[in-house]
């Protein structure tokens, strides 16, 4: 097992050392969308249900549900549960976004290494000049990769937040009066 191991982590390790240190960092911001990402599907699988319950609980008990009053705090109910659901999606959002900037980082960090070796050694020696060019395409690749798996990750998510959304105002449902009042029909009550 110890053997495994190693031979798994030993070409890993040799990668990232390769990569340079923005590869390093690519790869936190990856587990932290991977992170953000498995808490908001684990509170809108198990805790959610309850806030779900307590909002049309609220609004069945509820008196007026006809009102205009009565519209606005459902929108309130809504609103409010919708900032629950979306919590963490715009933190992943950024982190997807981060990603193709550290690979380009990445890439610039390479071809200043492979221009250092350049005023060394001149162009004769293309194996010194492989590990800037290898420094330099990795992260940008990582970068790529890690951005693209977060956003299929957080367009998940989203749908299910979305799906939970309309579940909550379908089950909050607003009645209008039957006899809609005007401006006009109001003056001529007053008359």
């Amino acid at each position: 097992m110890t053997k495994l191991i190693s031979d798994t982590a030993g070409p890993i390790i040799n990668l990232f050392n390769q990569g340079g240190g923005v590869l390093w960092a690519i790869s936190a911001v990856a587990l932290i969308i991977l992170l953000l990402a498995s808490e908001r599907l684990l509170f809108v699988t198990f805790n959610y249900r309850q806030h779900q319950t307590n909002a049309v609980n609220t609004w069945r008990n509820r008196e007026d549900t006809r009102s205009w009053s009565a519209y606005r705090i459902r929108e309130a109910i809504l609103a409010d549960n919708n900032l629950k659901l979306n919590n963490a999606l715009w933190l992943i959002k950024v982190c997807v976004v981060v990603c193709p900037l550290l690979g380009l980082l990445g890439t610039v960090t390479g071809m200043i290494s492979v221009f250092d070796v350049l005023s060394y050694s001149g162009t004769g020696n293309p194996r010194l000049m492989a590990a800037g060019i290898f420094q330099a395409t990795i992260p940008t690749m990582a970068g790529m990769v890690v951005a693209i798996i977060g956003l299929v990750l957080r367009q998940q998510v989203l749908r299910i937040v979305q799906k939970k959304q309309r579940e909550l105002a379908q089950q909050l449902y607003f009645e209008k009066r039957s006899t809609p009042r005007t401006l006009s029909s109001h003056i001529k009550e007053g008359a």
